[in-house]
Formats: C-alpha cells, sequence, structure tokens
C-alpha cells in the first residue's frame, strides 16, 4: 500500500549508516524507489527466492485483479534492481533441466527493505484501515437505501474473514520448513525448486 510515484530512501539511508557499515549502504545507488519496485522487493523478501516468472504470479495474486504485471514490465525492473545493489541473482536447478535464474535480495537491500517498514509500519496499518473504512462507505451507498441494512452486515462478515485471514497467514515462529509435495523431501525455505527432484516450490510452502 506504498502510495505516492516514489518513495525516498535517501533519509533511510542515512539514518542507516550511523547504525551500520557505512560502506555497505554505498553498494545502493539509487535514493528513489517507486511502489511497485518497493512492492517487487517486499515480496522477494518474503519468498527468500523467486524467479522473475514466480515473482509475475506472485505479484498478480498480491494485487488480486487490480493491475496485472507483465514479463515486459517486470524483467526490466529486476535488471534495474540488480543493478543498482539491491537484488542479487544466481542460476538453478529447474524442473525440465535447463538452470534458471532466481533473485534474492543483498544484505544492503534487505537491511534497507527492514529499516522501512519499521519506521512506517504503524502509519502504513493506520493507512489501511481508513482505506477499508472509506471503501466500504462509498461500496455499502452504491445500494438503495433498503439494502443497505443488509449490506453493512455483508460487509462485516467480510472484513471479519479478511482480518482472520491476515491473523492466520501471520508466521507463528521464525523457524518454518517447506516440503516437497513431490517427492516428500524437507527443505530449508531459501530455495525455490527442490534440490532432490527440481519441482517449483512457490505453490507448496507449509510451515512446520
Amino acid at each position: 500500500m506504498w502510495l505516492g510515484k516514489f518513495l525516498d530512501i535517501e533519509d533511510d539511508k542515512n539514518e542507516l549508516k550511523s547504525k551500520i557499515n557505512e560502506e555497505l549502504l554505498n553498494t545502493l545507488h539509487k535514493n528513489k524507489l517507486t511502489p511497485l519496485e518497493f512492492t517487487i522487493i517486499e515480496s522477494i523478501f518474503n519468498s527468500k527466492q523467486l524467479s522473475g516468472y514466480d515473482l509475475i504470479r506472485n505479484l498478480n495474486r498480491h494485487f488480486a485483479g487490480t493491475w496485472e504485471a507483465q514479463s515486459g514490465t517486470i524483467y526490466p525492473i529486476l535488471s534495474k534492481l540488480e543493478k543498482d545493489g539491491f537484488l542479487k541473482a544466481q542460476k538453478v536447478k529447474s524442473p525440465i533441466g535447463p538452470l534458471r535464474k532466481v533473485y534474492s535480495l543483498t544484505e544492503a537491500g534487505e537491511k534497507l527493505l527492514k529499516y522501512k517498514v519499521n519506521k512506517n509500519y504503524l502509519d502504513q496499518l493506520k493507512f489501511i484501515e481508513n482505506f477499508l473504512v472509506e471503501l466500504s462507505s462509498i461500496y455499502i451507498h452504491s445500494f438503495p437505501e433498503k439494502e443497505k441494512k443488509e449490506r453493512i452486515e455483508e460487509i462485516r462478515e467480510i472484513l471479519q474473514l479478511t482480518l482472520k485471514s491476515v491473523m492466520n497467514n501471520i508466521p507463528a515462529t521464525l523457524e518454518s520448513n517447506t516440503i516437497c509435495n513431490e517427492c516428500g523431501s524437507e527443505i530449508g525455505r531459501e530455495v525455490v525448486y527442490c534440490p532432490n527432484c527440481g519441482t517449483s516450490l512457490f505453490d507448496t510452502i507449509t510451515n512446520e
């Protein structure tokens, strides 16, 4: 829900330099990120590693039909974020044999992301709360007067289910394992393909 044309990260970088190795932050060759760039960085962080293909799938699930990610938009951004020091790429085994390029955050990119989110977390939550109230109000008032009471109850039920889903999807522990649905192997989260059988793990994450 990061709004605005650009997210200014120059102040965040300067503040971080007083807390960590200044040379580390100097590897980030950019002082502003677009909301989409920041969303990509968040998505890759939460998945540990992502191929461009799986990132596009992840983004389309994230935007839930409000916007569609296309390879012609996403791959140039990945290349740019890699060049600017936020991402690193490596080749890994894929299900069909050939090596596949996957992206993860650099140490500097990860530290900046955590710092930015930590500093703005409560403000972002408040923004989401305000947005939901305003969106729900407009939705309810789009119906005839005789239907509004029914719609209010409907919205309350939907929001309760939504918040329950949010709570259920927040990790209960920092430790989690990935189970390959194809061969049953238990592996660490920092892989996107099973090292034993090559199956994509994008849709097979199970928390133990």
